[in-house]
């Protein structure tokens, strides 16, 4: 299983590099950003599951906290010297998961991150999509596609994660739009720019899409042939089949819930 990923931000160099070194003796893949503005792009790149934020970045802190929160991508632990009650209910609700105050226990802190890296996995549970040579984690936001995994972008995974749950129902490109840009306002033909620059990443033939399909006058559908080689009516049939059928068993063509 690929190890939850993480990005810590905070100005103190030390303190940065002393959580990162027990986060990684522990099994979790590490990143660091010294002030708001790194982390704004380092956030698309590496999609951490687990942000944690110290508040003294920064005045701004509390506020990039609630727009990090919007994003709904992450979950936010906030650390912080300023603990009074006031500003852990505020870290709260600007939209944190948790807080703690400074100076800590580091096995507390530990403690911390795998009791939200346990929510992070129950909720995994039911964003687990597994068709045979593709695979498409929500949590993590890593598609794998015969064992390799591709680079998307934010929006192209949403695109393409939204299309596979859909299980070869069309899509239509307002629902699209508002799936992958939920706060802003655009043309809908963006959907059709970031599908193209989606199939180049996924389809043998870009130029003649099998995966990612359009349905005319109203938007894409995701091809399950395309991957498993039958329809969903077929997959149900194989399913309900006894004994189960040799080449579903070899597959895994299924949601799997885990």
């Amino acid at each position: 299983m690929i190890p939850l990923s993480l990005l810590i931000i905070a100005n103190n160099t030390n303190l940065s590099s002393l959580l990162s070194w027990h986060l990684q003796q522990v099994g979790y893949s590490v990143y660091q950003s010294l002030n708001l503005g790194q982390a704004r792009s380092l956030l698309p790149q590496y999609q951490p599951s687990i942000t944690i934020l110290d508040l003294d970045i920064s005045d701004e802190s509390l506020e990039f906290c609630y727009w990090l929160a919007k994003q709904k991508r992450t979950i936010i632990f906030l650390i912080s010297s300023r603990s009074s009650e006031m500003q852990i209910v505020a870290g709260l609700k600007a939209g944190a998961d948790d807080f703690l105050a400074k100076p800590f226990g580091i096995q507390e802190f530990l403690a911390r991150v795998e009791v939200l890296s346990r929510r992070i996995k129950v909720a995994s549970s039911s964003t687990y999509l597994d068709y045979g040579h593709l695979k498409i984690d929500l949590v993590q936001r890593r598609v794998r596609l015969k064992g390799s995994i591709i680079d998307l972008t934010p929006q192209e995974f949403v695109l393409l994660y939204v299309l596979a749950q859909a299980e070869g129902e069309p899509i239509s490109r307002s629902e699209l739009l508002q799936k992958a840009w939920p706060d802003e306002v655009n043309n809908p033909r963006t959907v059709d720019t970031h599908i193209l620059s989606l199939r180049k990443k996924v389809e043998l033939d870009p130029q003649q899409p099998r995966l990612i399909q359009t349905v005319r006058n109203v938007g894409y559908r995701f091809n399950l042939e395309a991957i498993l080689g039958r329809s969903p009516s077929q997959r149900a049939a194989a399913n309900n089949a006894s004994p189960l059928s040799p080449d579903l068993s070899r597959l895994g063509a299924k949601l799997q819930l885990r």
